[in-house]
């Protein structure tokens, strides 16, 4: 039992009385779940070069990003107060650096068979990884910004599967 939204659609999260509260996923099904999440930095291109090169103030970028985001997928449960914590059973980060651009696209993925889906695994992921690659680079420029961060694929469980259509 939730709340109802003006369209009809049923906040899960809060009671009837509208006080958010843990969804009970117990009478789930297990099933194979997958979510896919991206974030954009912005930087100019000679800070975007030297993260590409590894060459920030502190060394390597991307490798501590990396595992930065693969860390925050793990405690996710910890981070974000109603989300479950989930038996992740695959979690990895990616980082593509567009010198010319001034860009650093980051994305993360998150697999587990589950009651309950990896999407906000995915997203604390690459936010965290994007967080990462701030802190790693904001010696050669404050201005970094963090431009974006957006689920892109999810699959699994009741709703099936789900695909952000904008291109990047």
């Amino acid at each position: 039992m939730g709340r109802r939204y003006d369209s009809g659609a049923e906040l899960t999260h809060l009671d009837d009385d509208g006080t958010a509260r843990m969804v009970d996923v117990g009478a789930k099904p297990e099933t194979a779940r997958r979510a896919v999440a991206e974030a954009r930095l912005r930087m100019s291109p000679s800070t975007a070069a030297a993260v590409a090169r590894g060459e920030g103030p502190k060394g390597d970028v991307l490798g501590p990003a990396r595992i930065a985001g693969i860390a925050a997928a793990k405690r996710t449960g910890e981070l974000i107060p109603l989300a479950h914590p989930l038996p992740l059973t695959y979690v990895d980060v990616s980082g593509e650096v567009r010198a010319e651009e001034g860009l650093v696209l980051l994305t993360a993925e998150a697999r587990c068979i589950g009651r309950t889906g990896v999407e906000m695994e995915a997203m604390a992921a690459v936010s965290v990884a994007a967080l990462t690659v701030y802190d790693m680079a904001k010696a050669l420029e404050r201005g970094i910004e963090i431009e974006r961060v957006v689920l892109t694929h999810k699959s699994g469980g009741k709703s099936g599967d789900w695909n952000r259509d904008e291109p990047d």
